[in-house]
């Protein structure tokens, strides 16, 4: 009898690398014992499901094992694609009973791939899509299933948003229980702080409702917690006026202009509005159809904005920025909310090797902005980079306490991303990310929660402070005692 999920970890040798797992490296390191489904309890099963059962050697069980980070590579034994609550309970029955690890990929888009596994069932939301806008109630109701671009079309009829992350491919689910950050975090929070409720199927079954006046403590928990208490069906959302033009995009650079392009811009943002988010980003300039030819491979820093209010006033408070130094690129004009939106999904496809080192830090003092300006300059993969997000505004007015979420006050996360078209180079661009993440080590405060890989957990307990750890710790000791749900930035019960 292969042992419980809650137990499986703690019968299995320490990790390697200690504690930081790698990427595709858990699959490995997790398969101890062989493990099967019976058959005939997936043919019972399939007399009542809704969605797709998918296994090895079925048309589609390719497509649908990958997720987006090309260097996850895992062979779950059943990919369960539900189309409701009901799907996902029958899913989870059949797991349990048949002792199968879970997986739980709503948009399959977390660098560590905790979306999938070797053996084991992934219980597949993406078939769930359904968006429901009140524009007069200014809410919207989501499944699990949802991408942020298919919201962000829905939303954008009403020149309405909800704050969500950068990347249109990404799903809603992960992107909201990690806390969500964003293009309009600065004047309308995190993902999270507009969520009003959700609905959710908790390890033995049960579907329960969760927000500020039923079930408080667990709607603390999923702010934040990740998908350590059940599976979330559908979210409900509180929608901000946004657009449906910005004043948005990229400024560019030379890279050995970055210390002073930093420096002028530490000083610019010290006292922004709050409807001015910027990332910072280092890379080489990209082979699209909008960077001239002489430019493409070179190494540039950009300033990329979005201004959440009037585009008259965006101009304004970006004119600075657009006239600072020699820019070498400027798309940084008025446009659809929307197409800013896909700003960067062309250096984040589907398919390629993605490995992430994540931190925060308070400000960009002399010494961090050598180091960004240092090891920025030793990128050497075309589809590499760094994104420096610029934090404060809305984000740092709210209680530290209201939410699991850990980091209100931080003034900057960094995401170090060490990246590859496919696996040659891969290893290099991993240390090329580690040594800039060690560089910034003397820096670090928090940690955001959705950038981290496989790294332990201490490390998760670092995300959210020892405080919030123990209360999200009791919290799954109530909703998941056997730690069915493990396939995360995991919480365990003992």
């Amino acid at each position: 009898m292969r042992p419980c999920v809650g137990a499986f970890s703690s019968l299995l040798p320490a990790p390697p690398n200690g504690g930081i797992l790698l990427a595709g490296e858990r699959g490995l390191w997790a398969m101890a014992q062989g493990t099967g489904i019976d058959g005939g309890a997936v043919d019972e099963l399939q007399r009542s499901f809704l969605g797709e059962l998918v296994r090895p050697g079925d048309a589609g069980y390719s497509e649908h094992r990958r997720v987006w980070n090309g260097s996850i590579d895992r062979h779950p034994a059943l990919i369960a694609r539900c189309t409701g609550a009901a799907d996902i309970r029958a899913a989870l029955r059949l797991a349990r009973s048949e002792d199968q690890l879970v997986a739980v990929r709503g948009g399959g888009h977390s660098f560590p791939g905790l979306s999938v596994c070797d053996d084991g069932v992934v219980i597949d939301l993406g078939l769930m899509k359904r968006v429901r806008v009140d524009p007069e109630a200014r809410t919207v109701r989501v499944q699990a299933g949802v991408l942020l671009g298919e919201l962000d079309r829905e939303t954008q009829e009403f020149g309405l948003a909800v704050p969500s992350g950068i990347v249109t491919h990404t799903g809603v689910a992960g992107l909201t229980l990690g806390g969500g950050i964003g293009w309009v975090m600065r004047k309308h929070g995190l993902t999270i702080d507009q969520l009003l409720s959700v609905e959710m199927v908790t390890a033995d079954g049960e579907t329960v409702r969760a927000s500020e006046g039923q079930n408080a403590d667990l709607f603390w928990g999923v702010r934040g917690g990740g998908g350590n208490f059940g599976i979330v069906t559908e979210f409900e959302f509180r929608l901000c006026p946004v657009g449906p033009y910005v004043m948005a995009g990229p400024v560019f650079w030379a890279m050995e202009d970055a210390p002073e392009v930093l420096r002028f811009y530490r000083d610019w943002i010290a006292d922004c509005p709050d409807e001015l988010m910027t990332i910072v980003v280092q890379r080489r300039a990209p082979a699209l159809p909008i960077v001239p030819p002489e430019l493409v491979g070179r190494l540039v820093l950009a300033v990329t904005a979005c201004y959440a209010g009037p585009v008259e006033e965006g101009e304004r408070v970006l004119r600075p920025l657009k006239e600072f130094g020699s820019p070498v690129l400027d798309f940084c004009m008025p446009k659809p909310f929307l197409d800013h939106q896909k700003t960067f999904d062309p250096s984040y496809p589907h398919g390629w090797h993605y490995y992430v080192r994540s931190c925060d830090v308070a400000a960009l003092t002399d010494d961090v902005i050598d180091i960004v300006a240092e090891h920025g300059s030793r990128i050497t993969s075309p589809v590499t980079s760094i994104a420096l997000w610029q934090m404060g505004g809305a984000v740092g007015r709210i209680d530290d306490d209201a939410t699991a979420f850990n980091g209100r006050q931080a003034g900057f996360t960094f995401n170090i991303n060490g990246n590859s078209k496919t696996a040659d180079g891969f290893d290099a661009e991993r240390q090329w990310a580690r040594d800039y993440w060690s560089a910034l080590a003397p820096h670090h405060t928090s940690v955001y929660v959705n950038f981290l890989m496989e790294e332990g957990e201490e490390r998760v307990r670092q995300a959210y402070g020892a405080a919030k750890y123990d209360r999200l710790k009791a919290l799954k000791r109530r909703y998941d005692p056997t730690n069915v749900f493990a396939l995360n930035q995991n919480i365990k019960p003992d």
